[in-house]
């Protein structure tokens, strides 16, 4: 479960084994967590100022975190 960043108190991460879901993520900050789908999203939060504060961080290091989410899934396959 490695994580790929640290912003704003938010802590983004994959998992490793969940079969062969499309490209995400899952943000933790305290007692609120989500998880985030890059091409469409499933919101698990109950406040909506952390859901934008989510979104910007995603947005801001998109290209970090398909980079990340390649490595991630390619390491071993190579």
């Amino acid at each position: 479960m490695p994580t790929i960043l640290l912003v704003l108190g938010w802590r983004f991460f994959f998992y490793a084994n969940e079969g062969n879901e499309p490209i995400h993520l899952h943000c933790r900050k305290g007692d609120m967590e989500c998880k985030y789908w890059l091409d469409r999203e499933i919101l698990l939060l109950r406040r909506h100022t952390a859901k934008r504060e989510v979104k910007k961080i995603i947005f801001e290091y998109f290209d970090f975190i398909e980079t990340e989410w390649d490595r991630f899934h390619n390491e071993g396959r190579e």
